[in-house]
């Protein structure tokens, strides 16, 4: 379930993003899909390694189970990836898992400063920025999945 509505929230953000016209620019909307397409896929891996997420501030307690339960492992799947840079892979795999991670945590702030605090004039860079980190965020969890 957590994997399905990743992939649909993925799709409707994108979507959203691409039917922009006069008038209509929901950018909100685009950040607050695709922040939840992280959200669901970060639970999925959590779930996947026995960790359920309840009811109370769950989007906190997924972000710092996040750091707890997953970042080793996400470290070690970046290093494999990049095993022929041996040197660098270490501190690129660090870097990136580190990256990664605090890309949701902000994804989840920055949602709530959108709805109540943006003027219109950024909006549409911020929900660019936000779908793109999502497609990677979703795309590097999968992987652990």
């Amino acid at each position: 379930m957590y994997r399905k509505n990743s992939d649909i929230s993925i799709k409707t953000a994108q979507k959203l993003f691409d039917i922009e016209n006069e008038g209509y620019k929901p950018y909100l909307w685009v950040i607050v899909t695709a922040y939840y397409s992280m959200f669901y896929i970060a639970n999925a891996v959590l779930l996947s390694i026995g960790y359920k997420v309840g009811e109370k501030i769950c989007h906190k307690v997924t972000s710092d189970a996040l750091i707890v339960f997953v970042r080793n492992k996400l470290k070690k799947q970046l290093f494999e990836e990049y095993e022929e840079i041996k040197e660098d892979a270490l501190e690129l795999t660090s870097q990136k898992a580190r990256f990664l991670l605090s890309s949701f945590d902000y994804e989840r702030k920055k949602r709530s400063r959108f709805q109540y605090k943006m003027n219109e004039e950024t909006k549409k860079g911020k929900a660019l920025i936000s779908l793109n980190r999502a497609k990677e965020f979703v795309f590097e969890m999968k992987k652990l999945l």
